[in-house]
C-alpha cells in the first residue's frame, strides 16, 4: 500500500529535506584528497545534530555510520572508516535525516580532483537520469515512467543500470512502498497521485550491471570492479508537478 501525505505533512518533510540538502552541500566542500570517510561521517553527524535532527542511517538495521560513503567501485552502503580520499577517486555520499518524525533521503556522487572523461560521463549521466526521472513524478503518470526515464538515459550512453537495487517510498519510515526499479517499460504500475513521496535513486556502473556484497555484509560493489555512481532525491507528487524535498542541486547551476 502506497501511503500519501497531506500538503502540511509534505511541508514538514520539506523541512527535513532542507536539513538533508544543507548537509550534502557541506560534505561537498569537505570531500577532498587526504580526508577520510570517517571524517566526513563525523562532520555530517555534527551538522545534523546542530539542526535539531538526527542521522536516519545510524543504527538502522545495525548500520554503524551516520552516512554511507562509497568510493569508486562501491555502489552504496559504504561504512565510513579509515579510507583516505585520493585525487582521481569518486565518492558517493548518501545521507538520511529524521526531523519532526519525517525522513529525508538523498545522495550525490562527487569527483575528488581531476577524473578521466569516462568517469565524468558516468557521473554526469547518472545525475541527468535523476533529473529525467524527477520530471516523471507527476499525477496521472505511472510508476514505471520514472523507472524507464532512468534506463533510457543511462543505456543511451552505453552505461549499465543496476537492477538488483531500487528506490522506494519514504515518509515516517525510511523504506515504504513502493519499490522503484531503475529500469522497465513505461506506462506500468500504480498511478501516481498527489501526496505520494518517493526516494528516486539511479545506481549506475560503467561496466556490468552485476553487483556483489562486501565482507562487512553492507557495502555493495560492482562485480567487475567498474566505477559506480549514485544520485538520489526525495520527491513529492503535487498538483503542480514534482517537488524536490532535498534540493542539494540548488545554487549549482543545475536544472530541477
Amino acid at each position: 500500500m502506497i501511503l500519501t501525505k497531506t500538503t502540511e505533512q509534505i511541508k514538514e518533510m520539506a523541512a527535513a529535506g532542507a536539513i538533508q540538502a544543507r548537509c550534502l552541500k557541506m560534505l561537498r566542500t569537505k570531500a577532498r584528497p587526504g580526508v577520510t570517510t570517517a571524517e566526513l561521517d563525523e562532520a555530517a553527524e555534527k551538522f545534523i545534530a546542530s539542526q535539531g535532527a538526527r542521522a536516519a542511517f545510524k543504527g538502522y538495521r545495525g548500520f554503524p555510520g551516520s552516512i554511507c560513503a562509497s568510493p569508486n567501485s562501491m555502489v552504496v552502503h559504504g561504512i565510513p572508516g579509515p579510507y583516505k580520499l585520493q585525487a582521481g577517486d569518486i565518492i558517493s555520499l548518501d545521507v538520511g535525516v529524521v526531523y519532526g518524525g519525517w525522513v529525508a533521503d538523498a545522495a550525490m556522487t562527487l569527483p575528488i580532483g581531476e577524473i578521466n572523461s569516462e568517469t565524468e560521463k558516468l557521473i554526469d549521466t547518472t545525475r541527468a537520469s535523476l533529473f529525467d526521472a524527477t520530471e516523471q513524478v507527476r499525477a496521472g503518470n505511472r510508476l514505471s515512467d520514472i523507472s524507464n526515464a532512468v534506463q533510457r538515459r543511462v543505456e543511451s550512453e552505453g552505461l549499465s543500470v543496476i537492477r538488483s537495487l531500487v528506490g522506494h517510498g519514504i515518509g515516517r519510515d525510511m523504506h515504504e512502498d513502493p519499490q522503484i526499479p531503475n529500469y522497465g517499460e513505461p506506462g506500468r504500475g500504480p498511478v501516481l497521485e498527489p501526496g505520494m513521496v518517493l526516494a528516486i535513486e539511479p545506481m549506475v556502473t560503467a561496466g556490468s550491471p552485476q553487483v556483489r556484497v562486501g565482507d562487512d555484509n553492507w557495502a555493495v560493489y560492482s562485480q567487475d570492479g567498474s566505477q559506480a555512481a549514485h544520485f538520489e532525491f526525495t520527491v513529492a507528487v503535487t498538483e503542480n508537478g514534482p517537488r524536490v524535498l532535498t534540493p542539494w542541486h540548488e545554487d549549482d547551476g543545475q536544472p530541477g
